[in-house]
């Protein structure tokens, strides 16, 4: 397959699972037991979710596609790829929708391991197009946060 057609399913993948998980959250950001929860102080404004998240995924899916152009392993990567997309997804379900809170902790603590994964060991071929990933990286770690702080202080 072409680089070009492994950029537009990974695009296509990465922005349908936002799409999903935004659907998922059913109002979440904007419901009163989101807005009435004592949040960290550095909780970034609504609008910087939004920006992070494009940014993130069109970088992930450009990563992607070099990992799948130039490794050997697809079956792993896929295998990975389908954990991280699973974890990103429920995420919002399990934080905004059921309000599981330190669930939700667990499920972004397994996303981060897994994108540190996919930077630390799935790149060999790859390894300059390694900074791609850490907006992605950046982000969890500051979800992260925001998450732990929510599950403390709630």
């Amino acid at each position: 397959m072409k680089p070009i057609t492994y950029f537009f399913i990974f695009f296509v993948l990465n922005f349908g699972g936002l799409a999903f998980g935004s659907w998922l959250m059913n109002n979440g950001p904007t419901s009163d037991w989101y807005l009435n929860l004592n949040k960290a102080p550095w909780t970034p404004p609504g609008w910087v979710f939004g920006v992070a998240w494009t940014t993130i995924m069109i970088c992930f899916s450009f990563y992607l596609t070099k990992l799948f152009t130039t490794e050997n392993d697809k079956k792993i990567i896929s295998i990975t790829f389908l954990i991280q997309f699973v974890l990103n997804v429920s995420w919002n379900y399990l934080f905004f929708n059921k309000h599981w809170v330190f669930i939700a902790l667990i499920g972004i603590i397994l996303l981060t391991f897994v994108v540190f994964y996919f930077y630390f060991s799935l790149s060999k071929n790859a390894q300059k197009y390694k900074f791609l990933l850490l907006p992605y990286m950046i982000w969890l770690c500051i979800a992260t946060s925001l998450n732990l702080y929510v599950l403390v202080n709630n």
